[in-house]
This record gives structure tokens, C-alpha cells and sequence, in this order.
């Protein structure tokens, strides 16, 4: 079975449209990484340095250095499908990246998208 086309998409490639949601709702770039690196552990120079590396998604969750505990918090829909129904886990944390993005275009406070 072949891979879903997004595993292989390069997150450089995806990066500025989750950057351009964010800003078109007067939200920052920094509240973009903020939610990035506080869902895969990334600190910022590994993440700028994953931005370079033009790695897909694939890579970029492999080499996170750890998902967040809080993390399985992340519920709802995102493209019609509930994120906590996801099986593909690599699926599923693309998904929750997506879902946190969303969260941070409609409003929400950090906090409450960071599950604090």
C-alpha cells in the first residue's frame, strides 16, 4: 500500500500557509512555532533547522525529539475526521498539528491550545 501523499509533502512547503492562517486572524509566526515546538519538543533552532532540511512530514515527526504528554488531549475534527479516531499514528499527529493551527486561527488563548 502506498503512503498517503502527505507523509511526503515537505513541512517547509506547508509551514507558511500554517503561518498565513495564523496572521490572516491577526495571530504571530511565534505562536505558530510556540504550538510546534510545544507539540513535537522541538526547541526553535531544531525546528529552523527542520524548515532548511526541507524534510516531509514523515521525517519531521520521526526526528522530534519527543511528542507532548498532553497531547492525547487534542480531540476534535479536523477535515471531517476526529482526530482521536485516527489510527495511522503518523496520520494522527499531523492531524493534532493541524487541529492546534485551527484552534489558534478561531481564537483560542494559548493556554487553552497548549492543554495547559
Amino acid at each position: 500500500m502506498s503512503k498517503h501523499r502527505i507523509f511526503t509533502t515537505q513541512f517547509a512547503g506547508v509551514y507558511p500557509l500554517y503561518v498565513q492562517k495564523a496572521e490572516r486572524k491577526n495571530r504571530t509566526q511565534e505562536e505558530v512555532d510556540q504550538i510546534i515546538c510545544w507539540l513535537t519538543g522541538y526547541d526553535q533552532t531544531g525546528l529552523q533547522e527542520q524548515i532548511e532540511q526541507q524534510n516531509d512530514f514523515e521525517t519531521f515527526f520521526a526526528q522530534a525529539p519527543a511528542l507532548h504528554p498532553n497531547s492525547s488531549l487534542i480531540k476534535g475534527v479536523v477535515c471531517g475526521i476526529r482526530v482521536e479516531e485516527i489510527e495511522d499514528p503518523l496520520m494522527q499527529k499531523i492531524r493534532y498539528l493541524d487541529k492546534l493551527i485551527d484552534e489558534l486561527a478561531k481564537g483560542k488563548t494559548m493556554t487553552k491550545i497548549l492543554r495547559q
